[in-house]
């Protein structure tokens, strides 16, 4: 699984930005939506800050370094303080998806910037911010929980189908590990990776084909 050579360490040392970055974000994107719907949860334990302090789990930090799968603290969320519950969880589930998708946007949009003057290192940095706020974005839509789109499904539920989907929780985790060490997420997320990259660059290549 690993091959620790000094490409390794480097590649591993420059994707570090890319990971905290769209960690960071993503987790405060939540706190923010889960206080704007009504629930000062998240603000009364620090969580309205991009610090990565804030964000990290040391172990799920470090799996997320060595087998590119992790996780981060939960932003603590009382649903019962929302002013409208159904719309303030998909709010929230949805709140660091989309952040990340933007950021990605964002960061794909520097890459077409600096591209013409940056040198190698930085081009490669922000390629990994673009890859994982994409990556991130996607992955934490999908339904199993504890995923972000597993928060979605449920609103949309029956309660009696919700109900019986609960009871998947205690499975979920060990169909995500199947799922991505037989290498199936990639088939799952890969297609959509692609469309939303290709997308993505074809506004760009429209907006930046009108000055170079």
């Amino acid at each position: 699984m690993f091959n620790f050579t000094s490409t390794y360490f480097l590649n591993l040392l420059l994707s570090l930005p890319g990971i905290i970055f769209a960690i960071s974000f993503h987790e405060m994107a939540h706190a923010y939506a889960a206080d704007a719907m009504g629930d000062p949860t998240p603000k009364m334990a620090g969580r309205l800050t991009p610090n990565p302090l804030k964000h990290l789990d040391p172990v799920g930090f470090l799996c997320m370094l060595l087998f590119r799968f992790g996780w981060a603290k939960p932003v603590p969320i009382n649903p019962n303080n929302f002013k409208n519950r159904r719309k303030g969880v998909i709010s929230v589930a949805l709140s660091g998806c989309v952040t990340n998708l933007i950021l990605g946007f964002i960061s794909l949009i520097v890459i077409y910037i600096v591209t013409p003057f940056a040198n190698t290192t930085l081009l490669i940095i922000l390629n990994y911010m673009y890859m994982y706020n994409l990556f991130f974005g996607i992955f934490n839509l999908i339904p199993i929980p504890p995923l972000d789109g597993s928060q979605i499904l449920v609103e949309f539920l029956s309660p009696s189908a919700a109900m019986k989907y609960r009871q998947f929780v205690r499975y979920s985790m060990f169909i995500l590990m199947i799922l991505i060490f037989t290498g199936l997420f990639s088939v799952i997320i890969a297609p959509i990776y692609s469309g939303i990259d290709a997308l993505y660059r074809l506004i760009l290549n429209a907006i930046f084909g009108l000055f170079y």
